[in-house]
């Protein structure tokens, strides 16, 4: 929901950003695994409770994130190897930081972590299983920019990861709060994204549709 604003936003400034770490020779591929290492030294400093040290290190380590694709473009790396890796390690990302939490504080987080990484089970498998279905039928879209695989749009997405994550180091007394409040909205975007999935392949002759 918040990504396709997040990218009018910030979007060409990342790609103007690109272009400059592109000339030095650093790779699409190392930015991301260097995003991933940001996400690492982030969860460390929540575990011990430097929350605003950890969150300065949540927005490096997605601005890498935001930085790897437009690299790949400037240096003509645009392979679907760098769209695995980058979503591989974004999940390794979503998973640190709630275990961080619960690490930090297990008796007050450690329900609500449990609670946060299995709705994002749901996002998860909803959105890749989907990326599977568009390739199989050679959907495309650049709705949520230039990728390497179809991203099908959700309430949860990117942005709004960000967005809690931030609200979590901000206010980390109300971390359980948070959690609930962002277990529940992935919940409804993983129904949505079924619900979504059912009426195309309804409409492509492969199933029937929901009722409404």
């Amino acid at each position: 929901m918040f990504d396709a604003h997040f990218r009018r936003v910030f979007g060409s400034s990342l790609e103007a950003c690109g272009r400059v770490v592109a000339r030095t020779g650093v790779s699409a591929n190392l930015i991301s695994v260097g995003g991933l290492v940001l996400a690492v030294i982030a969860a460390v400093l929540i575990v011990f409770e430097f929350y605003f040290a950890g969150l300065v290190f949540i927005l490096l380590s997605r601005f890498a994130d935001g930085l790897d694709g437009p690299v790949a473009r400037a240096r003509g790396e645009d392979s679907s190897f760098g769209g695995y890796l980058d979503s591989v390690l974004d999940y390794g990302f979503y998973a640190l930081v709630p275990l961080a939490f619960a690490v930090a504080r297990p008796e007050e987080n450690g329900v609500w972590a449990a609670l946060l990484l299995a709705s994002f089970l749901g996002t998860g498998s909803s959105f890749l299983a989907f990326a599977v279905i568009a390739e199989k039928h050679d959907l495309r879209t650049e709705a949520q920019g230039r990728k390497s695989f179809y991203y099908l749009h959700g309430l949860a997405e990117g942005g709004e990861t960000i967005v809690f994550f931030v609200l979590f180091c901000l206010f980390p007394g109300y971390f359980w709060l948070l959690a609930l409040v962002f277990s529940v909205i992935c919940v409804v975007s993983t129904v949505a994204r079924i619900r979504y999935t059912w009426r195309l392949t309804a409409e492509i002759g492969e199933d029937s549709p929901p009722p409404d």
